[in-house]
């Protein structure tokens, strides 16, 4: 075979065909880029992802999906906490003498089935097995004033929490 410099002018010929023939391609791609640039003017460009609300609507739907978890995860709490309280305060029941005292432990155990009744009308029920509470979650007590102070703070905090989101709870800006 040889270089193909070695045949002559032939080859010098050829080589110039066929280099103004792939230059064609090229071109006409080129001409056909910009055609299709031009004509795109009168439609909107994508945007990019910081800019298209799709992206933040998305972000939204997870954040309140997660919103919604947690809000179940309250009311779980919330009812096993009513549940305990109850038992515990059931217990304090039976074993206080002082009338006056008996009559206030009455109360609160009163107390506890209507909140058990308000977070029934506003639609947070019971939770059911999973609601169940481990060992390591419950607060023994060793006084019933302690009772009552755990009694006061779990009001104050967990079922004023959950009740200031309800909706049916929460006051129009009008």
């Amino acid at each position: 075979m040889g270089n193909s410099w070695a045949n002559g002018p032939r080859d010098e010929e050829h080589l110039k065909e066929h280099a103004d023939s792939d230059m064609g391609i090229p071109r006409f791609f080129a001409v056909l880029l910009m055609i299709l640039e031009y004509s795109r003017l009168g439609r909107p460009a994508l945007l990019r992802p910081i800019c298209d609300s799709r992206v933040l609507d998305r972000f939204i739907r997870e954040a309140r999906d997660t919103e919604n978890a947690m809000s179940r995860e309250q009311e779980e709490e919330v009812q096993s906490g009513l549940r305990l309280l109850t038992q515990a305060i059931s217990t304090a029941r039976t074993t206080v003498t002082n009338t006056g005292l008996q009559e206030l432990i009455d109360t609160s155990y009163s107390n506890l089935y209507s909140i058990r009744q308000i977070l029934k009308s506003l639609n947070i029920q019971e939770g059911g097995p999973s609601a169940s509470v481990m060992p390591g979650e419950m607060w023994q007590v060793s006084s019933l004033a302690e009772l009552f102070r755990v009694h006061t703070n779990f009001l104050r905090g967990k079922v004023r929490l959950l009740l200031s989101q309800a909706k049916a709870c929460q006051k129009n800006g009008s």
